[in-house]
């Protein structure tokens, strides 16, 4: 038996296997809204045998996107427009389905990534003002950001909320938290993008707060039953920044209030991080999270062979692992990984004749 391909609990959720597809912005959103593009995107996704797809981050404001082009779920246009992407997936695939719910502060107001991807001042016609929680830009010469007000955390803590009972009521499976990469939750927990003396501000427990408090409010949105878990960057990967063991605090005490699962990645808060990319660098981050939260955790970063990710599942170094990149060089990563370790996958029946002659029970 495989452990890749054994069932796992997210909450109430049960997943057919331990394969989950990461978030991957298309910025190719039409003023927040999904268009054609990612019927098709994530309708290919849909088919390749993983265990929960979880879409791109959708902001819960429109200050909130990372780009123009980014998808959004604040009103009821982008609702309507996200409701037509789902139900047109859910047509002709059962796989479950979670949204990745995001503001990326600071890092918002940029150009696509095939345009360069670099910050547009507010006064451009694809660009806005950024907020952080203080005045630092994310890049010197990028525009200065706006340092929120009380009033202002309080507002997008409610627009998370609001986004949240949107998500639910259009029948998405789960919700992710995005808190990781550099964006607004993860400029809370950094002591380099967080330089506040208030509340916010100052102390492990302070640079927490709004992290804890978004969770909050999403959890009493959607109720005790829904599963929701969060993304965070587990190191900063610079000194004196977020590291792993205040990331083990955040994770014992969102553990204490109920969140389902944390998606372990790193970096993208300081543009002088020094990261030892190469496989599996992340999992060692997942590993002590699960080992000292007991959380159901999982593991991302250049996870790419069927035998890698089994050893990391078959170990307990993380309960799941996540495929971004990797599965969009190859949308059927998780046929060709259950080939590989002799296990079985769903297909559509469409697909059903293209079983190879010499693995007669691959679709099972």
């Amino acid at each position: 038996m495989s452990t890749l391909f054994s069932p796992l609990s997210l909450g109430n959720l049960t997943l057919d296997n331990r394969i989950i597809i990461a978030p991957m912005c298309q910025y190719s959103a039409d003023n927040g809204n999904t268009t054609a593009w990612h019927d098709m995107h994530l309708g290919n996704l849909a088919q390749s045998g993983a265990g929960l797809l979880i879409i791109e981050a959708s902001a819960v404001e429109p200050e909130g996107r990372i780009s123009y082009g980014d998808v959004g779920l604040w009103d009821d246009e982008t609702e309507a427009s996200l409701d037509k992407t789902l139900k047109a997936v859910r047509s002709h695939s059962d796989m479950p389905i979670a949204i990745q719910l995001a503001h990326a502060g600071r890092k918002a107001s940029t150009q696509k990534p095939w345009d360069g991807g670099g910050a547009i001042d507010p006064d451009h016609k694809n660009g806005w003002q950024v907020v952080a929680p203080s005045a630092i830009p994310f890049r010197q010469g990028d525009p200065i950001p706006e340092a929120l007000s009380k009033s202002r955390i309080a507002e997008i803590v409610q627009s998370f909320a609001e986004s949240a009972k949107r998500a639910v009521r259009i029948g998405f499976n789960a919700i992710e938290l995005h808190g990781a990469h550099g964006y607004l939750m993860h400029q809370f927990l950094s002591p380099h993008a967080n330089k506040r003396d208030d509340e916010y501000g100052g102390s492990l427990e302070n640079r927490m707060r709004f992290a804890i408090e978004v969770y909050d409010a999403v959890r009493a949105e959607v109720g005790t039953d829904f599963p929701v878990g969060i993304r965070i960057s587990a190191s900063d990967w610079v000194d004196d920044g977020w590291d792993i063991d205040q990331s083990v605090e955040l994770a014992k005490v969102l553990k204490e209030r109920g969140c389902d699962f944390i998606h372990v990645s790193s970096g993208g808060l300081h543009i002088d991080q020094k990261i030892p990319v190469g496989p599996n660098y992340q999992v060692p981050f997942a590993d002590r999270i699960k080992s000292e939260t007991g959380m159901t955790t999982i593991a991302v970063g250049l996870i790419t062979e069927p035998e890698q990710a089994e050893a990391i599942t078959f170990t307990g170094q993380a309960d799941a692992i996540a495929l971004a990149r990797g599965i969009l060089y190859d949308p059927r990563w998780p046929w060709h990984a259950a080939a590989t370790l002799g296990a079985e996958v769903k297909a559509a029946n469409q697909y059903l004749r293209c079983q190879p002659r010499s693995l007669k029970k691959l679709f099972g």
